[in-house]
């Protein structure tokens, strides 16, 4: 099975304060297929992490279609509080992110039923890095 290779990232500029999320959505040869980079208003740090990975699923649900189902999808993010949240490692104690939480599984269940999520160290994340901080410049 294809493994699309999903690169995201949420920052803020103060926290809370002007937010914006980066994704970049590689294809199995590594080939970037679509690269995003939007300002989400004034957000926290998580919330901009996690409405990162909502965005990147649904650009790739837009380009992708149905395929979303039979495909493999690993999400790199260098959240580590983020990644072990989604991957039901760690609970959520924040009440505001539940929503966002809920948001994300259900993606995964109607059209990403072969996702994982895997921490990276943030100089392994640079395009995504690169993206949020290209929105919050412009």
């Amino acid at each position: 099975m294809k493994t699309i290779t999903i690169f995201t990232d949420g920052g803020s500029r103060g926290n809370p304060g002007p937010a914006a999320v980066g994704a970049q959505i590689l294809d199995a040869e590594g080939k970037v297929l679509k690269e995003v980079s939007e300002t989400v208003g004034n957000a926290t740090n998580n919330y901009a992490e996690y409405f990162a990975v909502i965005r990147a699923l649904q650009v790739t649900k837009e380009l992708l279609g149905k395929k979303t189902k039979e495909l493999q999808f690993e999400i790199k993010l260098d959240s580590e509080l983020v990644q072990k949240q989604l991957s039901h490692e760690y609970q959520i104690k924040e009440p505001s992110m539940v929503s966002l939480f809920i948001e994300i599984h259900n993606m995964r269940v109607a059209s990403f039923p072969n996702l994982t999520f895997t921490h990276v160290r943030r100089e392994f994340n640079k395009e995504a890095d690169r993206l949020v901080n290209e929105a919050l410049d412009a």
